[in-house]
């Protein structure tokens, strides 16, 4: 972990974990894990969205509340860096906990990325469930071999993925001639193939300004995202296709299964397990204050007799002829987990 100190050594000075294993003859009772540990817990979210409120917030309150050692110490808005620097930094045990999207993860484990796949969850219960219920536990396993032991210890979904544009999407042929943004990572512009859509790579930063200019026609992402950008200021229309889970996976790591004791891995596995419990009311309650905000204000058209299922059907058959190995086992078995 970041931060240790050992009950032995609560008077001492607090060094560096690095430091202390350094050193090495701390005794059994250190490499057993155990004593006060301060975690460093970071994201790339705002302070007043619903990945901060009610995931990393919970996190620091039921862990320290289970008063078995341990504090955490946040740090929202890429305070630590980006995705790509803080994922390298939890598996150097530079930055203890992290909440990324899967797409993220797949720099280090190319596979993680289907978790972000379209259509591949029902809603954002088979998320959660596939991830709670052992369906996960191959990938896991895989995706802690591939990153020197970076721990999977939940995950969540923060919102579903809508369409902006200049014009309503209601059927795959909607998005023929649409100049569309999606992000640059390998799995969202496989998305874009599968809708069939033109993708048109954006940073998130710039997006505002490129719909503003024309330079994109529209765009997708989370109600919060879209809200938090202001981007309905800059479209006409919102349509709800529920295309994808906009993915948190929360990892842990590689010191988390040698420094913590088993009372503090518990305390840490429920206080995860209860972030991921609140998520689904965060979210809902956030985006209908959205939702009922635009519309008392006209801010955009909203289009809810998207057909879902019409582009269901195209991206499964997209994906199913197109992903292979290991990519296409993580696909199947989140299909394979639906209920």
């Amino acid at each position: 972990m970041n931060v240790r100190r050992t009950a032995a050594a609560s008077a001492a000075v607090v060094l560096p974990l690095a430091l202390l294993t350094a050193c090495g003859g701390t005794g059994p009772d250190d490499a057993a894990g155990g004593g006060e540990v301060v975690l460093t817990l970071a994201h790339s979210y705002t302070e007043d969205q619903p990945q901060h409120v009610c995931g990393a917030q919970v996190i620091k309150e039921e862990a320290e509340a289970a008063d078995v050692g341990i504090t955490v110490e946040v740090y929202p808005n890429s305070q630590l860096g980006g995705d790509a620097d803080r994922i390298a930094s939890v598996q150097a045990s530079d930055v203890d906990i992290d909440i990324q999207g899967a797409s993220a993860l797949a720099a280090v484990y190319e596979p993680a990325g289907v978790v972000d796949a379209v259509y591949v969850f029902d809603d954002a219960a088979h998320l959660a469930r596939f991830f709670a219920d052992g369906s996960a536990d191959q990938l896991a396993a895989d995706f802690k071999e591939a990153s020197g032991g970076v721990s999977i210890l939940g995950a969540w979904s923060a919102g579903a993925r809508q369409f902006t544009a200049d014009r309503p999407i209601r059927e795959p042929a909607d998005l023929d001639g649409l100049r569309m943004r999606f992000p640059g990572s390998a799995q969202y512009l496989l998305n874009a193939q599968a809708l069939g859509a033109q993708a048109t790579e954006v940073a998130y930063e710039e997006l505002y300004l490129a719909l503003q200019q024309g330079v994109v026609d529209g765009q997708e992402n989370p109600l919060t995202n879209i809200h938090a950008s202001n981007l309905v200021e800059v479209q006409e229309y919102l349509s709800m296709s529920d295309h994808g889970q906009n993915s948190n996976l929360i990892v842990a790591a590689p010191s988390y299964d040698a420094e913590l004791d088993d009372d503090q891995r518990a305390a840490l596995d429920a206080a995860v397990a209860a972030a991921v419990e609140r998520m689904p009311g965060c979210v809902d309650e956030a985006e209908q204050e959205i939702l009922d905000a635009w519309a008392q204000e006209g801010a955009v058209e909203i289009v809810d007799d998207v057909d879902q299922e019409a582009f269901a059907e195209r991206t499964d058959a997209w994906f199913q002829e197109n992903l292979q190995g290991d990519s296409l086992v993580v696909y199947e078995a989140i299909r394979g987990s639906a209920q």
